[in-house]
């Protein structure tokens, strides 16, 4: 991390994936190896994780546990994630829940023959889109898609399909922890649910930018300065608690998505 104790950068770290890319433009420019997510951690005891994610191939299908699932089986947080769309190809597509309700019998067999893929609604997407995925939502990201995922702060992901990649699956406790219905997941900011809070501040000219909690600051486009410090899209920075009023200025169209845990 850089800066002063209230206003920090937090470093990024690429993570490659079978399912990434090599050209992370217009944020992180080429990269030698195939990188589907830019991670920004901070320690095991932040509640919230931010990340970048790139594709170029359809993600698994897979479900995350709620809170009391994980903490029993996986020693950690359940995992809530939402993703603001930030360039789409025509006709990306994200696969957010089921296009009707299942039983879980039905659901099993489905995964096994491949049908899994009939099973999910497939949400057509674009940029400026904002979808969140409750813990025990089936979804996965389709192609073609640059997203800013917000997340709680847990690596726990249990696949039900992976088109035949040699891959782990975990199907028992993907089941086990599945929702079998309907999931309406469109939202407009701000992005409310029991583990974060998500608003899109905008910036086009000197502002201040102040909740009584630590957050987040994700400038998504544009550029400015934050606490006299310059920024640009494609960083996070962590505003610690009691802070204050923390200056802001961008250029015109600068939008910066701020976040804190619930």
């Amino acid at each position: 991390m850089s800066g002063s104790p209230d206003v920090l950068q937090i470093e990024p770290l690429f993570i490659e994936r079978v399912w990434g890319r090599h050209d992370l433009a217009p944020l992180f420019g080429q990269h030698e190896k195939r990188i589907g997510e830019v991670w920004f951690p901070l320690d095991d005891e932040s509640p919230l994780l931010v990340k970048f994610l790139f594709t170029s191939q359809r993600l698994s299908i897979q479900v995350h546990p709620r809170d009391e699932f994980a903490a029993l089986h996986e020693q950690s947080r359940g995992k809530t994630e939402m993703w603001h769309v930030l360039d789409a190809a025509p006709e990306a597509t994200i696969a957010l829940g089921l296009n009707c309700d299942v039983t879980l019998e039905a659901l099993r067999e489905a995964i096994a023959n491949g049908a899994v893929l009939d099973l999910v609604e497939w949400v057509p997407v674009k940029a400026g889109d904002t979808l969140l995925a409750p813990a025990g939502t089936i979804h996965a990201l389709g192609e073609g898609l640059i997203v800013c995922e917000i997340q709680q702060n847990s690596d726990v992901t249990y696949r039900l399909y992976d088109y035949n990649r040699p891959r782990e699956l975990h199907l028992e406790k993907g089941l086990a922890v599945s929702d079998l219905t309907r999931c309406n997941g469109r939202r407009e900011f701000p992005v409310a649910c029991d583990h974060f809070l998500t608003e899109m501040l905008e910036i086009s000219a000197p502002a201040a930018s102040s909740v009584e909690c630590e957050y987040l600051l994700i400038p998504v486009a544009g550029s400015g300065t934050l606490a006299g410090k310059p920024f640009e899209a494609g960083q996070c920075w962590k505003v610690s608690a009691g802070a204050g009023p923390v200056a802001l200025t961008g250029t015109p169209g600068t939008r910066i998505l701020r976040t804190r845990a619930c």
